[in-house]
């Protein structure tokens, strides 16, 4: 398994069924699961936009530089942007974690919003990030073609299903 978070499986179940095209999963060549990434709709607050949250994103250590959790990122902020209409993606990320933070602010694009202070059950401080999506930007209620068009190619390329 590739599961690093100690979720109960009712936390799993209750993203898939509610929010089935958020959720992606990398196999390899014999089906196993290399990787996946679990994300959600925020639902509590009225007075925002809409907006996705990534819950949790991992890779196996043997298939990691491979791109996947890149391709599983941009797949599941997508689905938010084209499905749910979302102007941006919030996620969470240990200070300390150098390898993931360069690939939300270099590869993804996030920026620091702010800091928790002792938000892991460690204590350690996590940086709250996001994501704004360009369409919402220019357009909020418009889906981009272009993203769900190389996102699709580049899953192909790389035997990613969902």
């Amino acid at each position: 398994w590739c599961l690093p978070e100690n979720y109960q499986m009712k936390y799993y179940f209750y993203h898939l069924l509610s929010w089935p095209q958020l959720l992606w999963v990398a196999e390899d060549f014999d089906g196993s699961i290399v990787g996946y990434v679990l994300a959600k709709m925020e639902e509590d607050n009225e007075n925002q936009p809409p907006h996705g949250h990534i819950t949790s994103l991992a890779v196996l250590r043997t298939h990691r530089k491979r791109g996947i959790a890149t391709l599983l990122m941009r797949r599941s902020q997508m689905e938010m942007e084209t499905v749910f209409k979302a102007h941006y993606v919030s996620l969470h990320v240990r200070k300390t974690n150098r390898a993931a933070f360069r690939l939300y602010t270099q590869t993804l694009k996030y920026e620091i919003n702010s800091i928790e202070k002792g938000y892991y059950a460690d204590g350690e401080d996590a940086y709250d990030m996001r994501c704004t999506f360009s369409n919402a930007k220019a357009n909020p209620n418009n889906g981009s073609d272009q993203a769900e068009e190389e996102v699709v190619e580049a899953v192909k390329a790389l035997n990613v299903s969902s």
